[in-house]
């Protein structure tokens, strides 16, 4: 099992998460982010976390559905809640996109903050009023290269910064995204991600890839940072059990298992170009 994998259960992940807050803060501390707000004005938070939604036409209309529900009911869980009021701030600060190819990124959501269970149901509702679309291709890179320069002007000064990778494919448009990736990380940012690998069609080149080794291509070509992790969903019912706990290791700056080597300092599992 690969040490940054959830393949565990989820709902004892997230119970396990709650009960590390008080003694356990992250760990490794993130470098000074270089894309960061840093007006005077700027309101401190604890977190400020893009979510980055994949609507790529591989992405069916009950998965879209799914990957958005369980976003707004982690972000009203009692174990999000409880992991933003054992921050130092108490407040966290969330934007959400959806993208698909290289130029094709939409905000359903700009900045917002997050600092009660009130403010927590606001921007759920705001989440699920959006309406729903899809669009061809798959760029993860693009998608990166969007959602960096968002913290330049979020109006807030996080204590860490995230960008939360949701998707069903490998990178099939622009560059590699390993070069995006590494600009990302330079910049003080974590990058985490929540591989979908609902399909079981064995398949052949990239879309085979796509479906079996998700997680792994997720784990040496996406993610990184201080605290870094991937959970992946292999079944429907996971989804919102998955989101949430995501949510609430990103929100308490918990990793599921210590990292011994970071993914992009030793020779990829698959291929990431």
């Amino acid at each position: 099992m690969h040490a940054r994998t959830c393949l565990i259960a989820l709902g004892a992940l997230a119970t396990a998460a709650m009960l590390t807050l008080a003694g356990w803060s992250g760990g490794i501390a993130a470098p000074r982010p270089l894309f960061a707000d840093k007006r005077p004005n700027a309101v401190p938070v604890d977190v400020e976390l893009v979510v980055a939604v994949d609507v790529s036409n591989s992405m069916d209309p009950e998965e879209q559905e799914l990957q958005r529900e369980g976003y707004v009911l982690g972000l009203t869980s009692r174990e999000f809640l409880t992991a933003l009021r054992s921050g130092a701030h108490g407040k966290v600060a969330i934007t959400y996109f959806e993208w698909a190819g290289l130029n094709d990124q939409t905000i359903l959501m700009p900045w917002r903050l997050i600092d009660s269970p009130e403010s927590a149901d606001a921007v759920a509702r705001e989440i699920a009023r959006a309406p729903y679309r899809r669009a061809p291709r798959t760029s993860i890179y693009g998608a990166l290269q969007f959602a960096k320069p968002l913290f330049d002007a979020s109006g807030y000064r996080g204590l860490r910064q995230v960008i939360d990778v949701s998707g069903d494919g490998v990178n099939n448009m622009g560059p590699p995204v390993v070069q995006m990736r590494d600009e990302v990380l330079a910049a003080g940012i974590t990058i985490n991600g929540l591989p979908i690998m609902l399909r079981r069609q064995s398949g052949y080149g990239l879309w085979g890839m796509a479906f079996e080794n998700l997680d792994v291509y997720y784990e040496d070509c996406v993610i990184g940072g201080p605290g870094s992790f991937v959970i992946a969903i292999k079944e429907r019912e996971q989804f919102k059990e998955a989101t949430r706990t995501k949510l609430v290791m990103e929100v308490a700056g918990v990793t599921p298992a210590p990292r011994v080597v970071p993914a992009q300092a030793r020779k990829p599992r698959v291929y990431c170009s």
